[in-house]
């Protein structure tokens, strides 16, 4: 039997298509592929043809309240970024869709395909050495960027650290770089290096991007390893193990909140090692 809550999701992810519709219409374009839907569904994306060729629609809704800021305007915002395979923002519009404001961009298409249909890994990724090369030229890139957005404060982790650790781990962050801050295998191209959805990038911790990408590698051990090689001068140093903790508190929030939770105890375990080791 079908609840309210599947019929609620099953509403707003009929009129999230016809947003996308509207959106390519608006654009110039005719929308050639499948729908690919964003987490929780707020976000909505397929590829449109055009006279000038292929592009990417994205859709996102907000209420008017959450429709402003670094995350609403972080896709476009990353065009001032070089040295990144990441995909340009050509165009933008936005209207109101009351009770929500919508925001629609149309981007320029990478070649190749996500790394994972889901955020965290489940099995080996289409990536060679040359793609880990790449993605650690990339990375080192794009830290070396000045950019006064902000993808986590020290307030925040501060707090976070605390709430979740107590006084077993020092927050203060020593380096600061610029970071994509939600660089996960849903959000990565291969077998040629892409990097997608800017919304949250900013600056954080050292070895923020690391830490996000090994700890949502956790899911399969031999990737994960795969990410510590490649990154350990980065995951190894204070901030670096601040950035793991970190991004293991988020996670477990968006457990809490409804993300899958047979992630749980491999964040768990991967907190207890690090401040084990921290303690010795």
């Amino acid at each position: 039997m079908t609840t309210a809550q599947e019929l609620a999701g099953q509403r707003h992810r009929d009129h999230m298509r016809n947003l996308l519709v509207q959106a390519a219409e608006g654009f110039g374009l005719t929308l050639v592929g499948e729908p690919v839907f964003g987490w929780r569904d707020r976000t909505i994306g397929a590829p449109g043809r055009g006279p000038h060729g292929d592009l990417w629609v994205r859709v996102t809704t907000e209420f008017p309240a959450w429709a402003s800021g670094r995350a609403w305007t972080g896709n476009s915002d990353a065009d001032a970024l070089s040295g990144v395979p990441r995909p340009e923002v050509v165009e933008v519009t936005e209207w109101d869709d009351p009770p929500r404001r919508v925001r629609a961009e149309a981007a320029t298409l990478l070649p190749g395909d996500v790394l994972s249909t889901t955020r965290f890994l489940h099995g080996r990724p289409e990536a060679g050495e040359l793609w880990w090369s790449d993605l650690r030229d990339a990375l080192d890139r794009l830290a070396e960027q000045d950019t006064d957005r902000v993808a986590v404060d020290q307030e925040t982790i501060t707090r976070r650290l605390l709430v979740f650790f107590g006084d077993a781990i020092d927050p203060t962050v020593t380096r600061w770089t610029t970071a994509h801050g939600d660089l996960h295998w849903n959000n990565l191209l291969g077998p040629d290096l892409g990097v997608l959805d800017w919304e949250l990038w900013g600056s954080g911790p050292a070895g923020l991007d690391a830490a996000t990408l090994y700890c949502h590698s956790l899911t399969h051990p031999e990737t994960a390893e795969r990410v510590r090689r490649a990154f350990a001068d980065l995951l190894d140093t204070p901030d670096g193990i601040r950035a793991q903790l970190f991004v293991i508190t988020r996670l477990l929030l968006r457990i809490e909140r409804g993300d899958d939770p047979t992630i749980a105890p491999l964040l768990h375990r991967k907190a207890r090692e690090l401040l084990d080791d921290q303690s010795r």
